[in-house]
Formats: C-alpha cells, sequence, structure tokens
C-alpha cells in the first residue's frame, strides 16, 4: 500500500509589500517541520510566528536566484541567518510561492470571464424576451445574490 502526498498542503502567506518594507503575518501550523522564515510560538504550538529578519533576508534570495545558482544563494541563505535551508528546500518554497500566485492570476482572469459572460447572457435573454435591459448594478447585485446562495457560509 503506498501513500499519497497531500498536494498543496504546505502554504505560507506571502507578505504583503508596503512604503516601509514588508508586513508578514503568522500561519498555521500544518506539517512536523517549521518553514524558514518561521518559528513555534511559545503559547501555542498550532501557530507559527514570523521572524522578519529571516524573512527579509529569504525575500532578498528570491532576487538573487536571477543571477545565481540555487546551491549558491542557499549557502548564502543560510550563512547570513544562521539557519540551515538546503538548495532543495530553497526550490519548494520559491516554487510554492510562485504557483499560489500564477493560481491567484488564474483564477481572478476565470472569475472576470464568468462576470462578463453572465452579464452578456441576462442582457441577451432580457433583449430576446423583451424587457428592459438590466443595469450594470442590478446585474452585479443579481450575481452577487447567486453566488450567496450557492454558498452562505462566504457572504456572512
Amino acid at each position: 500500500m503506498t501513500k499519497k502526498k497531500a498536494k498543496g498542503l504546505f502554504r505560507v502567506a506571502a507578505p504583503d509589500k508596503t512604503d516601509v518594507g514588508y508586513k508578514f503575518y503568522p500561519i498555521v501550523r500544518i506539517g512536523r517541520f517549521i518553514p524558514f522564515g518561521y518559528k513555534q510560538d511559545p503559547d501555542d504550538p498550532n501557530i507559527l510566528l514570523p521572524v522578519e529578519e529571516e524573512l527579509i533576508l529569504f525575500e532578498q534570495a528570491k532576487e538573487y536566484l536571477k543571477n545565481y545558482s540555487l546551491r549558491d544563494v542557499a549557502t548564502w541563505l543560510s550563512n547570513k541567518s544562521g539557519r540551515y535551508l538546503s538548495h532543495v528546500g530553497l526550490s519548494l518554497r520559491v516554487k510554492s510561492e510562485q504557483k499560489r500566485a500564477k493560481e491567484h492570476i488564474d483564477s481572478r482572469r476565470l472569475l472576470e470571464q464568468y462576470q462578463s459572460a453572465f452579464k452578456k447572457a441576462r442582457r441577451i435573454e432580457e433583449t430576446r424576451l423583451g424587457r428592459r435591459t438590466p443595469t450594470e448594478e442590478e446585474l452585479d447585485d443579481e450575481l452577487f445574490t447567486s453566488v450567496c446562495q450557492t454558498c452562505p457560509n462566504r457572504c456572512k
């Protein structure tokens, strides 16, 4: 019997870039290991608190990856932070962030396509039936209402 790995289980919140730097957030501990840039909360073992120095170095390391190899950047990051991170671990972390960013862009694009198709279909339906064409606000309200009926927990 083989064990299947749960895909997408490891998620680290991306930092918000502000005018003064980055804003990092605590995350929930899912697995056995603590990801680079986080430490265990002394009060709650299921919460990981960000270590800003390590996370800032990690953001710099992502920039260095444009010019240097994974091994070189991982070694630099380990020496600079004092916490070991292998080149494989660095690669997995960077790839997961890229994948999450790509998924976000795709979901926004699909949402916009769905909204546009819904509005066009409603306009065609109303003109075919001889009714007045609904306004943008009416279409947005109808779309929001229909989404809220399918998933009521999200609209509260």
